[in-house]
């Protein structure tokens, strides 16, 4: 596994949604930091199924999901993004 992770962190209605680009896992929250918690949870929960299956494999988010993430319509929520670097 890698030692750090691309990810954005998006405003929804009511809480934060935080993507990472290198294998498509997301965790949501109050703040963006409890996204951010949430989002290492599942890559650590992901780690351990990773390299304990033969059948499971890693995935780069496709530009399209992508692209969706970035423009769902929501009326409350932000056009702000945030590009981070999470080490888990």
């Amino acid at each position: 596994m890698i030692d750090f992770y691309t990810v954005i962190i998006r405003k929804s209605a009511k809480y934060w949604v935080a993507l990472c680009l290198e294998n498509g896992l997301v965790g949501q929250g109050n703040t963006p930091e409890q996204s951010i918690d949430k989002l290492k949870q599942a890559i650590e929960s992901f780690s351990e199924v990773y390299e304990a299956e033969l059948n499971i494999y890693l995935n780069p988010l496709a530009i399209n999901e992508l692209h969706e993430f970035l423009t769902l319509e929501d009326a409350e929520a932000s056009d702000t993004y945030e590009l981070r670097k999470v080490y888990a």
